[in-house]
């Protein structure tokens, strides 16, 4: 069962810890008390002031596991605090075994220091956890998408749309270093989880990822640049830059691009484009 009051004064405790500057604000100089406002924290949630609010009071609906998500990241919870959310809001505590979709707080504080810059927290199934603004406008929202969608791996070799974003002579290499990636978590997981599930599903669904499948490409320990092509602002080539959680099984990703170049002129104009 839930405990709705103790669950408001839990977030209302959480939302009055934080700071501005550890979610990536400005602390403005009308700024009368300490801790972020309501309208703050939903807009980190991703949900509506009203639905936030009303959890707050303590008056709002029974939150699902993918609200209460979102509330744990939103709200830079530690593992344990996110389960004691969890606890509170009468579901099961998440498994933590390789789940991997919890940021931990210290990345994204280092990704609320990305606001300029095209970033994104990744697990190691190839979903997207987190996206600064400029890494939509570089790849489009990756966090919409459900179910087996949700890996970037499965999006590659099942949706044509997918590979818009880097020029057709770049797609061989792209999909070999994609296999690759998923085999290193395929043989870390055992054929008793996600990444085992998604293999499976692309072995059915793609001719192409099974022939790749069967030679077991591995990773190379550099990442070269890679040619992304966008609709404005023409093609850019970036640099790929790799910070690994080992302890989430979570990586950030950075693209920057050599100063100087046409490229790094063209990024900073895509810093600017507004993202629907």
């Amino acid at each position: 069962m839930a405990d709705r009051a103790a669950l408001a004064a839990f977030l209302r405790a959480r939302r009055e810890a934080l700071q501005p500057e550890d979610v990536g604000l400005p602390r403005g100089r009308r700024r009368r008390t300490g801790g972020l406002r309501r309208e703050e924290v939903a807009a980190l949630c991703d949900m509506s002031v009203d639905y936030y609010s009303r959890l707050e009071q303590p008056r709002g609906p029974h939150p699902s596991e993918q609200m209460l998500t979102a509330m744990a990241r939103g709200l830079r919870l530690s593992l344990e605090e996110r389960d004691l959310l969890f606890q509170l809001a009468g579901h099961a505590l998440p498994r933590r075994a390789r789940r991997g979709d919890h940021v931990a707080p210290g990345m994204m504080r280092i990704l609320d220091r990305l606001e300029d810059t095209p970033a994104q927290v990744m697990n190691h199934l190839g979903e997207t956890l987190s996206q600064t603004r400029p890494a939509v406008a570089l790849l489009g929202d990756q966090r919409a998408h459900t179910g087996l969608a949700r890996s970037s791996h499965y999006r590659w070799f099942t949706d044509p749309g997918a590979r818009l974003v880097h020029p057709e002579s770049d797609h061989f290499e792209q999909s070999r270093l994609m296999v690759a990636d998923l085999h290193s978590a395929y043989s870390r997981d055992g054929g008793d989880s996600g990444a085992a599930a998604l293999v499976d599903a692309l072995n059915r669904e793609s001719p192409e990822f099974a022939g790749l499948w069967r030679q077991r490409p591995v990773l190379g320990p550099y990442c070269a640049s890679k040619r992304f092509v966008h609709p404005q602002v023409g093609t850019l080539e970036l640099h790929c830059q790799t910070l690994i959680d080992p302890d989430q099984s979570q990586r950030l990703v950075v693209y920057t691009a050599t100063p100087g170049t046409e490229s790094h002129t063209n990024l900073r104009l895509l810093s600017l484009l507004p993202v629907s």
